[in-house]
């Protein structure tokens, strides 16, 4: 099985994704630590220094070496799945799961670092953020919908997002 976890930046895909591979006894890939493995340094300075259009390229390269691997959760960076036709080759190779939350639940979540590593919010205040992620994320919503699986997380803990995740999963398997 090829878990995909899609959704908005700082939702909780890395958090609940390495949780989920534990529990179900999957390889845990992050496309975002893997860009920056293979680029030699962040996501930031990778979009800075080389640009946008090459980070995506990049990006959608470790999406493509994920089809080699059978029992892997992957979760992708948020811009992953509406650039080109990323979604759909998440949908040819395994299944889809979209964290949905709000965007006062994202930046209730978000650390100080969670903010200054996101080139996009960088320099933005409280409100600034919110209205920034709003737009934003209603821009992304049509192709984050195409997801499989959609989990309205705002109501939800990490705990409950994950027992989700494998219930729908073990239902997969059915």
């Amino acid at each position: 099985m090829r878990l995909y976890l899609i959704g908005y930046m700082g939702c909780g895909k890395s958090t609940v994704g390495r949780k989920v591979a534990r529990f179900a006894h999957l390889r845990f890939v992050d496309t975002d630590s893997q860009v920056e493995s293979r680029e030699g340094g962040s996501v930031a300075d990778v979009i800075t220094y080389q640009g946008e259009e090459y980070f995506r390229t990049v990006e959608r390269a470790v999406l493509e070496s994920t089809a080699a691997e059978d029992d892997i959760v992957v979760s992708t960076g948020g811009g992953l799945p509406v650039w080109a036709d990323n979604m759909e080759v998440i949908s040819q190779l395994g299944v889809s799961v979209y964290l949905r939350r709000s965007p006062a639940n994202i930046l209730s979540r978000l650390s100080p670092y969670g903010r200054q590593k996101r080139p996009k919010f960088r320099g933005l205040n409280d409100e600034e953020l919110l209205a920034f992620m709003t737009s934003h994320m209603a821009e992304r919503e049509p192709l984050y919908s195409k997801a499989d699986i959609t989990i309205d997380c705002d109501s939800m803990t990490d705990s409950e997002v994950i027992d989700c995740i494998i219930r729908e999963i073990r239902n997969l398997k059915r």
